[in-house]
């Protein structure tokens, strides 16, 4: 009987003629034998179909049976030396545990544990050994290196390894989650805290899946573009089986597969638990994750058993093993391997007496031995060998691993497992004899490192099979080799001067022309990277397509129904707009890619994503983080930002506070810029400090859709736009004076509010456009900061705003179209003894005319002028009669709703 009749025989209670199913299967397994599974694998197809336009009810199941996908017979033999293998493994997984354990020994003062994890990189060493010895590729002449997103909980297995390399030096490891001396090693994958070593942040969790899909495409993107040769490389992404629960995780695997990234392959590590317990103790989470690939188009590969299943797979003709294999739950599958080989008898094999009967000459510790395939170096490696060869798909392998394998009686497979980072000297010992680590009683409390001989075989072994790869891994390039140059200031021409008489435009369209004005530069025109979430024609930038194409891999297949048109819908294999779709996370995960190619492929990207800015930091907010862990360089753009400028379209549209939350990151550099010429002078210096010169540093803008003249650039304020703020404009001569403070659309008010200050209380003012509040902060808490720590200085320093302020006189009013915080930052810097009021947004957002929204916030020319009025008048300038006498002139309601509650 073949293996196929034998695993359908268990069902034979229900079938009608088992003679004919028999025959079936043997036509079937002939089929195989003789032509391949692509050809029985047709003919199934082609019977389904058949069947199914006849009527025939056949639902769609995208679960294979609960083996391994590739059978035994298909392995390919492993190149290795598996003794040598081995033993290196057991010296990463001990170094890794007692790195850990060391960390955790402290009795610091203030008391408190480091923390740690030493369970998940011991449920991965087996893969984590086999993608270093055998596929992963450093970056050298012949290749462009492959990109590994370790899963972020096995950081100390990496750094375990990197100490054997030689890269990273005993005393960095005694110094585990201890950075602030700078000598230590971050807790999970932090480029920014280990520039040298670590490529991408991996957690939080549910992030590295997500960017490493879009990883992959850019790939594809720089190939077809011609601007780097990636197709040797391939994106390795390590994952938990509880990570996939992130909606980030599986959000973008449709695009994978729908792109045909063949250059991506998943690792998930599905040992069956998560932090308080299992995955899916009721389920099968292999199954339920096969299901999801598949029916998403990826190839899916199954790494369930070990070698040691074979022989009883073999024999299993009924079917039974294969059976209760199905019928067995995670909760159960991970008891087992908490307890022993008496107990997966008696609970696993116990569930059926034929079974039973079939280990009854295997002992406990043999049916012990019994291993899971993402343990077993021959199965791993022909998992890994199938995906890195699998053309056409991404590739899922789903490895079934142990949770804390070999921790022994106190960390395998327990609940509490992954918070595990103390162990007891029984259990050290326990750890020490399961991997054969050389280091005697006497010195195990002491815990430490063990590092063979640099002649010893492991050693060579181990540099033997690197220097085969190109290097070392993980390994981070900080700058591109490539040197690129900025456009000089007037390359921007167009926009730095005043607009015509009777013209107006918005700074969205200024920034269009910035933009093409970019693309147009012969050297930095090709690395632009364009990226919108279905937005193109909200900002006036769909004459892109046809101009720059959008980067569809399989160019366009069909004819545009605006092919008349001469901004039609142009699609193209080598398209230079990523066009990304509803889904700002995606187009953010593109923007880190191009933001981080310099380190990544050795390329100077300049990504530009512009999207409606309350979609912004607020949706993707922890990869705007991870963009700053990451070092990326590239321009964010918030459209139609603020409270009021988006008019018609409500409180879940309306921004008043992106830039209170980009202010959190310390490497955004923001911006909120109310003409065009200060949005060209910010972008030209971006472009200096990130491109030319290869600051980490990145920049968030917003632009408004809002029209109003421009009135271009007065030579000497670049300073004073790039540091923050500038003296735009005075007007009247009057004895009370008043210093006027704006950005973004209300900046226009401010304008208005300084004529009626004039025209109607004779009051004169000094109007400032304040392009960055936030970099007005950080100029004042260095100052402060510098004169707190150097109190013997002659002269300290002085903030730039306090300096601006200073030559001038009267009470500050500052208005802006965002929360009553994002000008409020400045407080602390503003000349001591001056009155300072801020009006903002404070509220959510609702419909209406900009006027009605800007009254209904108190953040318009009436609310600016009464505000002025009353800081002279708690200043004694002016009679307290006349704010009352403006609010009733202008008819402002003193009883109406505070707009924060309202």
């Amino acid at each position: 009987m073949s293996s196929f009749a034998q695993a359908g025989a268990v069902q034979a209670a229900n079938d009608e003629d088992t003679l004919e199913t028999q025959e079936w299967l043997e036509a079937l397994a002939a089929v195989l034998d003789r032509e391949g599974p692509q050809r029985a694998h047709y003919l199934l197809e082609r019977l389904i179909d058949e069947a199914r336009r006849s009527g025939a009810h056949i639902p769609f199941s995208p679960n294979t049976a609960y083996v391994n996908t590739i059978p035994p017979g298909l392995e390919p033999a492993h190149p290795g030396n598996l003794e040598l293998e081995a033993r290196i493994r057991s010296y990463v997984r001990w170094n890794a545990m007692a790195m850990v354990v060391k960390a955790n020994k402290h009795n610091p003062p203030d008391g408190g544990d480091l923390g740690g994890h030493i369970a998940s990189f011991a449920s991965l060493a087996t893969m984590i050994g086999c993608g270093q010895n055998h596929f992963w590729h450093a970056e050298d002449e012949s290749h462009g290196g492959d990109l590994v997103y370790f899963q972020g909980h096995t950081s100390p297995g990496m750094y375990g390894r990197a100490y054997l390399e030689g890269r990273l030096p005993e005393d960095q490891l005694n110094h585990f989650r201890q950075e602030v001396d700078g000598k230590g090693l971050s807790s999970y994958p932090h480029p920014k805290l280990m520039p040298d070593f670590w490529q991408f942040p991996t957690v939080s969790m549910g992030l590295g899946p997500l960017m490493a899909i879009y990883q992959a495409r850019f790939l594809k993107y720089l190939h077809a573009r011609g601007i780097a040769d990636t197709s040797k490389r391939k994106v390795w992404v390590f994952c938990g089986d509880g990570e996939m629960d992130e909606p980030e995780s599986l959000g973008a695997i449709a695009l994978a597969a729908r792109e045909k990234l063949d250059n991506l392959i998943f690792v998930i590590n599905c040992n069956l638990q998560r932090l308080d317990g299992p995955v899916r103790g009721n389920g099968k989470i292999i199954q339920e994750l096969e299901g999801d690939f598949r029916g998403s188009g990826w190839n899916v590969i199954k790494l369930i058993w070990g070698g040691y299943w074979d022989p009883l797979l073999a024999h299993d003709k009924e079917g039974i093993l294969r059976q209760i294999m199905e019928e067995t739950v995670d909760g159960e599958y991970q008891a087992y391997k908490a307890n022993d080989g008496k107990f997966v008898r008696e609970h696993f094999f116990g569930k059926h007496p034929k079974l039973l009967e079939a280990v009854s000459r295997m002992s406990d510790e043999d049916i012990w031995r019994l291993n899971r395939g993402g343990h077993d170096p021959h199965k791993v490696f022909a998992a890994f060998d199938s995906a890195a060869k699998h053309e056409g798909q991404p590739t899922v392998i789903l490895a079934k691993t142990i949770k804390g394998y070999g921790m022994g009686h106190v960390g395998q497979a327990k609940n509490p497992t992954h918070q595990q980072k103390k162990l007891e000297l029984d259990s050290i010992r326990e750890f020490r004899d399961r991997f054969a680590i050389p280091i005697p009683d006497d010195q195990l409390a002491d815990l430490p490192y063990f590092k063979p001989a640099d002649d010893s075989p492991e050693m060579k072994y181990l540099h033997e099979r690197r220097a085969a790869l190109g290097g070392y891994l993980p390994h981070r390039r900080q700058k591109a080799d490539e040197h690129l140059k900025a456009p000089a200031l007037d390359a921007f021409k167009a926009v730095l001067e005043p607009t015509a008489e009777g013209r107006e435009i918005s700074t969205t369209q200024a920034f269009v022309r910035i933009l093409n004005q970019v693309l147009r530069d012969k050297e930095l025109g090709p690395r632009v990277v364009p990226i919108l979430a279905d937005e193109s024609r909200t900002f006036g930038m769909e004459g892109l397509f046809r101009q720059i194409g959008i980067y569809a891999p399989e160019g366009q297949k069909y004819t545009p129904v605006d092919k008349d048109q001469v901004m039609y819908y142009k699609e193209s294999a080598d398209g230079q707009l990523l066009q990304e779709g509803i889904n700002e996370a995606g187009a953010m995960s593109s923007w880190i890619a191009a933001a981080t190619s310099y380190s990544s492929n050795n390329r100077i990207m300049i990504p530009f994503f512009i999207y409606y800015s309350m979609f912004g930091f607020q949706r993707i907010g922890d990869l705007a983080w991870a963009a700053g862990d990451m070092q990326a360089r590239g321009f964010l753009l918030g459209g139609t930002a603020g409270r009021t400028t988006l008019n018609g379209e409500g409180l879940q549209h309306e921004d008043g506070h992106s830039h209170i939350l980009a202010s959190t990151i310390p490497n955004c550099v923001s911006y909120d810029p109310t003409f065009g010429h200060e949005l060209a002078v910010i972008v030209q210096h971006g472009l200096k400090r990130m491109v030319e010169d290869q600051e980490n540093v990145y920049y968030y803008l917003t632009v408004m859709n809002e029209n109003y003249p421009q009135p271009g650039l007065t030579a000497g304020d670049e300073e004073g736009i790039i540091k923050g703020m500038y003296k735009l404009q005075s007007r009247g001569k009057g004895k009370n004076r008043v210093q006027l403070m704006g950005s973004g659309t209300i900046l226009r008010e401010v304008m208005a509010a300084q004529e009626l200050l004039e025209a109607d209380w004779g009051v004169a003012s000094d109007l400032w456009s304040v392009t960055s509040f936030t970099e007005l902060r950080r100029n004042g808490l260095d100052a402060e900061r510098h004169n707190m720590l150097h109190p013997e200085e002659k002269k300290p320093q002085v903030a730039y705003v306090t300096e601006q302020l200073a030559k001038t006189e009267g009470p500050i009013i500052a208005s802006t179209d965002y929360m009553k915080l994002f000008a409020d930052q400045i407080r602390p810097f503003v000349p001591k003894g001056r009155e300072y009021k801020v009006l903002g947004t404070d509220g959510f957002g609702r419909s209406d005319f900009r006027s009605k929204l800007r009254e209904h916030f108190e953040v318009d020319r009436h609310f600016v002028v009464v505000a002025a009025l009353r800081a002279l008048a708690d200043e004694g300038k002016v009679p307290v009669a006349k704010v009352a006498e403006a609010i009733k002139k202008y008819g402002i309601n003193p009883n109406k709703a505070n707009p924060q509650y309202a």
